[in-house]
């Protein structure tokens, strides 16, 4: 099963901050795309269960990926799917046999899935000694946000890193909620 424990911190970012990051790491040039595709059930079962599913798109390869509540940080199980596998979700609501499918089962979710929508992110990675630095500008529902995302392998070291990264740069603490509970909260706004 492709399962991996994510660990991460987040914080929301202004324009400038945003902007100011990724002159510090000359990031400007090393910009990649992707697309989130976001699911859930009629009811929001997934979500319900502090869960999230979502498919993404990334250099022409899809992968459907579960986010599910862990002791630290998220579990994520992934599954790569082909175009027409995405297609026939998105049209009909049931997953493909596999590793997502069996985790949703796990959890007790069996009902036909909805698509909520897209959000696309314009992602900078830079690596550095302590975790993976990721800067994202996301596009969803006629919005756009800025966030900085702080990947570690170690809970306690990897929040002291993060803290140390937020003063270094002069950036106040600002609460992330998850980029599907951002897209969902602006769908609800519009609904």
């Amino acid at each position: 099963m492709a399962q991996e424990l994510e660990i991460e911190f987040k914080n929301m970012l202004t324009k400038e901050e945003y902007a100011s990051l990724l002159t510090t790491y000359q990031l400007e040039n090393n910009i990649k795309t992707q697309t989130n595709d976001y699911f859930d059930t009629v009811d929001f079962l997934i979500r319900e269960k502090g869960a999230a599913l979502r498919v993404r798109n990334k250099k022409d390869s899809l992968v459907l990926t579960l986010k599910q509540p862990a002791n630290e940080g998220l579990l994520e199980t992934h599954q790569s799917i082909s175009l027409e596998t995405f297609k026939a979700i998105k049209k009909n609501g049931s997953l493909p046999e596999g590793e997502v499918r069996s985790q949703l089962q796990e959890l007790g979710i069996q009902d036909q899935l909805l698509h909520l929508g897209r959000l696309t992110t314009h992602r900078a990675e830079f690596a550095t000694d302590k975790g993976l630095l990721v800067l994202d500008h996301s596009e969803y529902l006629n919005r756009e946000d800025f966030e900085l995302e702080f990947e570690v392998c170690a809970y306690e070291a990897g929040e002291r890193a993060f803290n140390h990264l937020l003063q270094q740069h002069q950036i106040p603490k600002r609460a992330a909620k998850n980029k599907i509970l951002r897209f969902f909260l602006a769908s609800q706004e519009q609904a």
